[in-house]
């Protein structure tokens, strides 16, 4: 009998502590005025105990309203290093962009995609070790408003029978990424993660070698074939971004009256400050916004 009494109690507390809605989080802030200067210390005085608070700043990269925001209208930038040695040094490394490349490792595939060479938009070794490419804007043969849209970036290597034979290239340092007109940077691949593909036109003795840290095609003795081998990234996504985020400055374990921000650059902001609580059963928010404006 006791045991089933037992039971009862429990299962009646069970069904009460379901029942019990989560509370929706008060939280109020205020600041002494809304303008202030750069380098000015702000303090934001919070009454309410949320469970968490984020703050938003309103600053690149921290929007409130860009918290889900995956896809941009963004300049997407590449740059590498490049070191060419032995044989006849001249320019027989190319690079090049495809909007219509479909990531297939077949000659033909290549051949029928159209290609744009950008080689002079580059800077190339002569012979100088981790010659850096600068900064190189593949913005022009993106289409923003296609979801879909992927661009390509080839090396494409050729080199001939030559008294001297044929040189070496080491690519290295490679680096793909994405700006939003704000200046914001959403990474897109490394070296490592550009999801490289050798691709053999001429000569089957010869070709690209691939490392998490370069690309290296290999000299070749004055009697070797004539050689062209190609390089392909993966398909980059011009649209995409990284999406905003903000800053956790409280949680449930702590208290919190106060919070201090310093601003560098003049401008409107929109400062948002969200609180929640967040529980096994269920979440609520509340988001407090101040528009602020920092002066030079």
């Amino acid at each position: 009998m006791r045991n089933l009494l037992c039971l009862l109690v429990c299962v009646v507390a069970g069904v009460a502590c379901s029942k019990e809605k989560v509370p929706t989080p008060s939280l109020e802030v205020t600041t002494a005025a809304s303008t202030y200067k750069a380098g000015e210390m702000i303090t934001f005085n919070l009454t309410g105990d949320p469970d968490n608070i984020t703050f938003y700043s309103g600053e690149p990269g921290h929007h409130y309203d860009y918290r889900y925001r995956t896809r941009a209208e963004n300049d997407l930038q590449i740059s590498f290093k490049t070191l060419v040695q032995f044989g006849k040094i001249y320019p027989n490394l190319q690079l090049l962009v495809s909007a219509d490349y479909r990531g297939e490792a077949d000659t033909a595939k290549v051949r029928a995609a159209t290609w744009k060479d950008i080689s002079s938009r580059a800077v190339f070794s002569a012979g100088q070790d981790n010659t850096a490419s600068g900064t190189i804007s593949l913005k022009a043969f993106a289409d923003p408003k296609d979801s879909t849209a992927r661009l390509y970036v080839a090396f494409r290597y050729t080199d001939y029978k030559k008294t001297q034979g044929q040189n070496r290239w080491v690519i290295s340092a490679f680096d793909a990424g994405n700006v939003s007109q704000e200046g914001m940077v959403s990474p897109l691949a490394t070296m490592a993660t550009a999801g490289w593909q050798a691709i053999d036109f001429r000569n089957k003795e010869t070709g690209w070698m691939i490392s998490a840290t370069r690309l290296l095609m290999p000299a070749a003795g004055k009697e070797a074939d004539d050689n062209e081998d190609w390089i392909i990234s993966k398909g980059l996504d011009p649209g995409y971004i990284k999406p905003d985020a903000g800053v956790a400055i409280k949680n449930i374990s702590t208290a919190l009256p106060v919070y201090k921000y310093t601003y560098t650059r003049p401008g409107s902001y929109k400062v948002v400050f969200e609180g929640a609580n967040v529980r096994y059963n269920g979440a609520q928010r509340t988001t407090r916004e101040i528009t602020l404006t920092i002066t030079p």
